[in-house]
């Protein structure tokens, strides 16, 4: 079975996410694999190139992400165009890693995917486990984690889907408002569960 696990900014997702793999759980992580693809030689990273020019690159041909940042926000038809090359081949990649998982007998592949429902990747897999907190514990956290103030913190809450609405659409929901063992304890049972469901 392929898992979805999503949330929102500072809900703790990425948490989450290290418990499962501490737990020997195969995670794909999509925001890891957005960075590989833009690596010299790489499809993406040749077709990133003649669209938006050598201007964009560091002297060791990388590509100079705050450049490349600094046109797309403020660029929305630019931003668009540069989803259109990477969003593809993040989403093939992640596909051949989790039918390798299955195919080595793992019953349980999750896709870590943070604009899972913004990007509407939903049919990419079978069920979607959303990490949350209110929106209020969401603000504080991102206040704390990033060092921003309340104006800044909420224009990037904005950016994104409601958490409210993301705990609607769950399958299944892990509540992170509480302490890091409360956490574990559900992503345990929530396991164990999966596992009872799967093996019948």
């Amino acid at each position: 079975m392929i898992l979805g696990l999503t949330g929102g900014i500072a809900t703790g997702k990425s948490t989450v996410s290290a418990m499962l793999r501490e737990r020997g759980i195969t995670v794909i992580d999509a925001d890891l694999i957005a960075r590989q693809v833009v690596e010299p030689g790489m499809p993406a990273y040749n077709a990133i190139v003649r669209h938006f020019g050598t201007d964009i690159l560091l002297s060791d041909r990388t590509i100079d992400r705050k450049k490349l940042g600094d046109i797309i926000f403020s660029d929305e038809t630019e931003r668009q165009a540069l989803n259109a090359i990477v969003h593809p081949e993040v989403r093939k990649v992640m596909r051949e890693m989790a039918e390798a998982a299955e195919q080595a007998g793992e019953t349980i592949v999750f896709m870590d995917i943070p604009l899972l429902f913004e990007s509407k990747l939903q049919y990419m897999v079978d069920r979607i486990v959303v990490v949350y907190v209110p929106a209020e514990t969401q603000l504080r956290r991102l206040m704390e984690r990033d060092d921003l103030d309340p104006e800044q913190a909420a224009k990037r809450i904005r950016a994104q889907l409601p958490i409210e609405w993301k705990k609607e659409q769950a399958d299944y929901l892990i509540d992170n408002r509480g302490t890091r063992e409360e956490t574990e304890q559900q992503v345990e049972q929530f396991l164990f569960s999966l596992r009872t469901e799967l093996s019948k």
